[in-house]
């Protein structure tokens, strides 16, 4: 008689590759994560980009507005100097704003700035002051190389200054107040 042997019941293969199948899947899900992760805090670390403001470079009068942001002076010796500067500098995509003061508004912000010393206003008249272009760059931009750029391009200036209000305010003993994103108030 023979009798029959048992054999051990056989899994069926699918249930094996559904098996390896459901591990790759969860792996990637994983390194999905993992990555996704990591750029949501590297960006939650990253500075924010300045807001880029509208350019506006037709040159207008400084008149009484205060520029308490980054900005760049090109002094020249008189009023009509000062003008073509100002439309040179019109064209120029360093430019976010162009500012114009002659000679006679320098003289006025001057008495203001300093009408408690008598001794000093005395001993200055307007022809004494040049005249500017006060120029507020774009955001971004390296305003010592563009100081450096515009010595070369108006060598006739009086001088090209760049005036950080945050070097200025480290120097002082009362904190300015705050300076909105355009640079004027």
């Amino acid at each position: 008689m023979i009798v029959p042997v048992e054999q051990p019941e056989r899994t069926p293969k699918a249930p094996r590759r559904l098996l390896w199948v459901v591990g790759v899947v969860a792996v990637l899900v994983v390194a999905a994560a993992v990555t996704t992760g990591a750029v949501v805090l590297n960006r939650a670390t990253d500075p924010p980009a300045p807001a880029a403001l509208p350019r506006d470079t037709v040159p207008v009068p400084l008149g009484e507005r205060e520029l308490c942001g980054l900005r760049l002076l090109v002094a020249v010796g008189a009023d009509a100097d000062m003008a073509v500067a100002a439309e040179a500098l019109r064209d120029d995509p360093k430019a976010r704003r162009v500012f114009t003061e002659t000679k006679a508004r320098a003289y006025e912000r001057f008495k203001q700035l300093f009408a408690d010393r008598p001794e000093l206003l005395r001993s200055v008249t307007p022809d004494l002051l040049p005249a500017a272009v006060h120029l507020v760059p774009v955001a971004g931009i390296d305003v010592e190389a563009w100081a450096n750029e515009l010595r070369q391009r108006f060598p006739k200036a009086e001088k090209v200054d760049v005036l950080d209000p945050a070097r200025i305010a480290a120097q002082l003993t009362t904190t300015p107040p705050p300076c909105p994103p355009s640079g004027e108030r």
